[in-house]
């Protein structure tokens, strides 16, 4: 497998850009934002390695991404967004944006480090995607890199929110509220029965003076979550 994948590494430039989906004015950018610092070792002919490109696509990520999420959520808090944003850009899933990309197989690697995984390894593949974004950012500007990302956006930033909605509802329900300009929401108990060693608790969240939400649990804690739980659904955020 390494062996398969050093060889597509060695393709040309211009061929690996059309693998990628990709067009380079400059191919020589794409080539530098695949060499990792491990493959100048053994290769003493290859001039630079990606890490200044990795700088720069960190930079137009972190912009283009913030600039994204603020126009595609307009109802969502600066808390939210910049967890979302973080979730984004952060190492695991820009590593799977570059094994969406197969950049894997096109990376210059040491031997050493091809050996032992480095393909694999999501803080390399992460670092190579921001090295990629640097260079099409040089080669064309931030359109260009614009047009590339957003698609991989648009499919990764659904799964972020109903995982982040999932886990924790009640902020997710807070986040909605202080979008809308109303005040936090409001958990009130608004039943309990059962035996003192088998208590369920009924609990309602009241958002603007409404009740949009209901749940049931062994303790208020846990009603209140369910409650939130059945807000979010209901306003579709999860």
């Amino acid at each position: 497998m390494n062996n398969h994948q050093g060889s597509l590494a060695e393709l040309y430039p211009q061929e690996i850009a059309q693998r990628l989906g990709l067009t380079f004015r400059d191919p020589l950018l794409l080539s530098r934002a695949l060499t990792h610092r491990s493959y100048l070792n053994e290769h003493p002919e290859a001039l630079e390695n990606n890490e200044r490109l990795e700088f720069l696509g960190d930079a137009v990520l972190d912009f283009l991404v913030g600039a994204w999420l603020y126009n595609q959520y307009p109802e969502y808090a600066e808390g939210a967004l910049t967890r979302m944003r973080a979730a984004l850009v952060g190492n695991d899933q820009l590593g799977e944006f570059s094994r969406q990309l197969g950049l894997p197989a096109f990376l210059r690697l040491g031997r050493g480090e091809s050996d032992g995984g480095g393909r694999d390894r999501s803080v390399l593949l992460g670092s190579a995607f921001e090295a990629l974004v640097g260079a099409l950012y040089l080669d064309q500007g931030i359109m260009a890199v614009r047009a590339f990302v957003e698609p991989l956006l648009e499919t990764a930033s659904l799964p972020i929110l109903l995982d982040s909605a999932d886990r924790d509802p009640k902020s997710a329900l807070q986040e909605w509220a202080q979008a809308q300009g109303f005040g936090p929401p409001h958990y009130e108990t608004a039943a309990t029965s059962g035996p003192e060693h088998d208590r369920t608790f009924k609990v309602n969240v009241i958002v603007n003076g409404r009740a949009i939400g209901r749940g049931a649990g062994p303790s208020k804690r846990v009603a209140a979550k369910e409650a939130a739980r059945d807000a979010v659904e209901t306003l579709g955020l999860l």
